[in-house]
């Protein structure tokens, strides 16, 4: 392309329809904000700067959205074509084209500003607006042809007659405009409509008035276009986006066994040969390797998984495993985390900000908090570290090879050296030596014959045993 685009996001609205407090700009699509998803759209179509038009909520979206983009504020909303004007002063002088997009429309790809802003250049039209003919084109404005096929303007469905509400041709405020003629039509916009407002889409009426070209490009995909308004709307752009993900992912070489119950966001990389099950939540910034099984019921999210791990009905979050490790069923395992080469966890087991050494098994009924394990540790049925004093947390260090007995307590702090036996149903509080035996519990005493004694006490005191 000859030049670089700058781009202008209309992202000011109130979101009437979607019945909510936040924004429409920042609802969250598979993780991320709605506008998101336009912004590294026409950041892939190489635009710069970005133009983010704010209003209601102005600094959540801005927080939201981040500092690399400029924004200008349109304070009250009196239409879109009042949004562009906000930004129009942002523009670089130099600028000769400029990309116009709802901030809504999540489904857009980079593609479609590349196309229009070819098309732009290739005609030196005024303005180059994208279209699509939809089978229900309610809620949308219809585009308006003169007899030779040449568009001559842009009518709002709710100033339409009932044959312009026939047509089903319509816009879907996506726009390149050259700089120059944007800057000319915006002055000469009205708010003598139904709505009060000042319409971008006027702009089209303005320029054939001028004289100035205006040319249509008709998206092959309708569905690349679509806003959200409602949400509805927004599940249904949700799947859209979700499948054309979980594509993406096949065609790399992922296998997903059910792609209706496979949830995977955006920001999630997954290696080759990696098969997702059935009912797997994958969120956040989430790297997993390959040759991994996930699932299924797995809830994932922000957590580093190596090669080859076997993954299922458990909630993992900020955690980092390495290869070779399995995890599950009904494990819950917590920030802070880190699982090294060959780790098993299995179910009923809790862990959280601890360290576990290669080869070690933490296979039932445990709870681990705030603790360093060592290598090729057993950690056996029911042990629990006591992390906690009413005030602060403690560690627990427990070195490689060491044996813990099932139903140990170990009360921190505390360290248990390398090749130490811990005894079942031990309450562990002094530290433990290395190659050392603890056991701390009451001896078992054995009262031979005590029940029948008690039966016969009873019937000798004419009770009536049952």
């Amino acid at each position: 392309m000859a030049s670089t685009p700058v781009a202008i996001v209309m992202a000011a609205g109130k979101g009437t329809r979607m019945k909510s407090e936040r924004p429409k700009a920042i609802t969250p699509l598979l993780g991320q904000p709605l506008t998101s998803y336009v912004l590294r759209a026409l950041e892939a179509a190489g635009a710069a700067p970005i133009i983010v038009v704010v209003g209601h909520g102005a600094a959540e979206v801005q927080r939201a959205l981040g500092e690399r983009y400029l924004y200008a504020l349109q304070a009250e909303q009196l239409g879109t074509g009042h949004a562009v004007m906000q930004a129009v002063p942002y523009l670089p002088p130099e600028a000769t084209h400029v990309l116009i997009a709802a901030g809504d429309s999540p489904l857009i790809t980079p593609d479609v500003f590349h196309a229009l802003l070819e098309t732009a250049q290739q005609t030196d039209a005024a303005c180059v607006l994208a279209t699509a003919v939809l089978d229900d084109p309610t809620g949308y404005g219809r585009i308006l042809r003169a007899p030779t096929g040449d568009v001559i303007g842009v009518v709002e469905e709710k100033d339409a007659t009932p044959d312009q509400k026939a047509i089903r041709e319509v816009c879907t405020s996506f726009y390149c405009f050259r700089a120059d003629a944007l800057r000319d039509a915006l002055p000469r916009l009205s708010n003598q409509n139904a709505q009060g407002e000042y319409y971008l889409t006027d702009t089209i009426g303005v320029l054939t008035a001028m004289g100035a070209r205006v040319v249509a490009w008709q998206s092959p995909d309708p569905t690349l276009l679509l806003g959200v308004n409602t949400r509805w709307e927004l599940a249904q752009v949700g799947h859209a986006l979700r499948m054309r993900l979980l594509r993406q992912l096949c065609m790399e070489g992922v296998t997903i066994v059910d792609p209706a119950s496979a949830y995977i966001e955006p920001t999630v990389r997954i290696g080759r040969d990696t098969v997702i099950e059935p009912n797997t939540h994958l969120r956040g910034e989430t790297i997993v390797g390959e040759n991994c099984t996930l699932g299924p019921d797995l809830y994932l999210q922000d957590s580093t998984v190596g090669d080859g791990c076997h993954l299922f009905r458990s909630h993992i979050v900020g955690a980092r495993l390495d290869s070779q490790v399995s995890v599950g069923p009904f494990a819950h395992i917590r920030p802070g985390t880190v699982l090294h080469t060959g780790v098993r966890v299995g179910d009923f087991v809790e862990i959280k900000n601890v360290e576990i050494g290669e080869g070690t098994k933490v296979l039932h009924l445990t709870y681990l908090g705030d603790a360093t394990i060592g290598k090729h540790t057993n950690i056996g049925a029911g042990t629990i570290t006591c992390n906690y004093d009413g005030e602060r947390k403690h560690r627990t260090v427990i070195g490689d090879g060491v044996f813990v007995g099932s139903h140990a307590t170990l009360v921190a702090p505390l360290t248990i050296g390398d090749g130490a036996y811990i005894a079942a149903g031990s309450p562990i509080t002094d530290d433990v030596p290395p190659e050392s035996l603890a056991i701390a519990r009451s001896y078992q005493t054995v009262k031979a014959g005590w029940v029948r004694k008690r039966r016969e006490s009873k019937q000798g005191a004419g009770g009536n045993e049952q």
